[in-house]
């Protein structure tokens, strides 16, 4: 007798279309729907111009002057991916590189005192910035060499700073950093949204900048690797990768209801039909009654018709605004 299928549902977004892919290459039967027309739900790059006007019921359509709308992808949660970080070792794991294409960004700029500077990401630019004096680039330059050494499974790197223990704040004491380098290592280096990292154990940031670092070295003009053809390549290549494996994958399919039997999930309801599974995966908003919000964050889509002042004309960049420049919680 044939065994029972043991399928797994997914409902989409960008981290469940990469949980699809790797468990359809690791041999699991996955049916994947999603309730919009297109990969990777709010993770999505919209694709004609059009197409985004009617999303955000803006009036009218695109202006001439803007060309065709289908040379536009326009991220809905904009994202950069770390040269040296997870999901691009995941990518080369699974090989769906093979489906993507990648640029460099050009450089990552920070905002101080109602300017932008570039974040130095060669010793040359750390000797020319103006982020910081003379003294100050010399201690930074030791706290990024400390951190470069550091190994957390080698306690003779630590030098007197317990990872679990010691705070942030004190590791910046140790080297004297003023405000201004604790800002933007805080906020453009370790990525930190608000300063609440300084009063945690060190061990996170020291890894945080380690990966900075690690990225930088790795393409040398940012540490900031893109999809060329936007952020929704991810998860169609995931979505590819599933259906090489077996995966099944439906787009425009309307999720009824998740069906519940004894307090557990055996199945989802789409179209009057259940597709009876032994575990699902979903993003919150298939279950917004079964979670609760603890937090909110704003985004902003503004098409530009110039290169950013002070930028060198990038063509793309990342711009951080520490908290404390602007007074305000967390940093934009």
């Amino acid at each position: 007798q044939e065994a029972p299928v043991q399928l797994t549902c997914i409902l989409s977004f960008l981290q469940e279309c990469i949980l699809s892919g790797i468990m359809s290459v690791n041999g699991k039967k996955v049916l994947h729907m999603d309730r919009n027309s297109y990969y990777g739900g709010e993770s999505a790059s919209i694709t004609p111009l059009e197409d985004l006007y009617k999303r955000f019921n803006l009036p009218g359509t695109p202006p001439e002057s803007m060309g065709r709308g289908r040379d536009w992808n326009v991220d809905l949660i904009p994202k950069f991916l770390m040269a040296n970080g997870q999901l691009v070792k995941m990518l080369l794991y699974t090989e769906v590189t093979r489906y993507l294409d990648f640029k460099v960004i050009e450089g990552s700029f920070v905002y101080k005192g109602g300017k932008i500077y570039k974040v130095p990401s060669t010793e040359a630019e750390a000797l020319a910035s103006s982020l910081m004096g003379l003294f100050e680039k010399r201690r930074f330059r030791k706290f990024l060499v400390y951190v470069a050494n550091f190994d957390e499974n080698d306690p003779r790197t630590f030098e007197g700073v317990d990872p679990k223990k010691t705070t942030m704040r004190d590791v910046y004491k140790k080297f004297d950093l003023g405000q201004d380098v604790i800002d933007f290592t805080g906020h453009a280096l370790a990525l930190y949204r608000t300063d609440d990292y300084l009063d945690q154990p060190c061990q996170e940031t020291i890894n945080r900048i380690k990966l900075y670092s690690e990225s930088l070295a790795r393409y040398g003009k940012s540490p900031y690797l893109y999809p060329l053809y936007g952020l929704g390549e991810l998860p169609q290549g995931f979505a590819r990768l599933s259906a090489i494996y077996g995966g099944t994958y439906m787009l425009n399919k309307p999720i009824e209801e998740i069906v519940i039997e004894n307090g557990k999930v055996v199945g989802v309801k789409s179209e009057g039909e259940v597709a009876r599974c032994k575990q699902l995966i979903c993003d919150p908003s298939y279950v917004s009654d079964r979670v609760t919000k603890v937090g909110q964050v704003i985004r902003v889509i503004c098409i530009l018709s110039h290169p950013i002042k002070n930028t060198n004309d990038a063509n793309s960049c990342q711009i951080i605004i520490p908290q404390n420049q602007v007074n305000r919680k967390s940093g934009v």
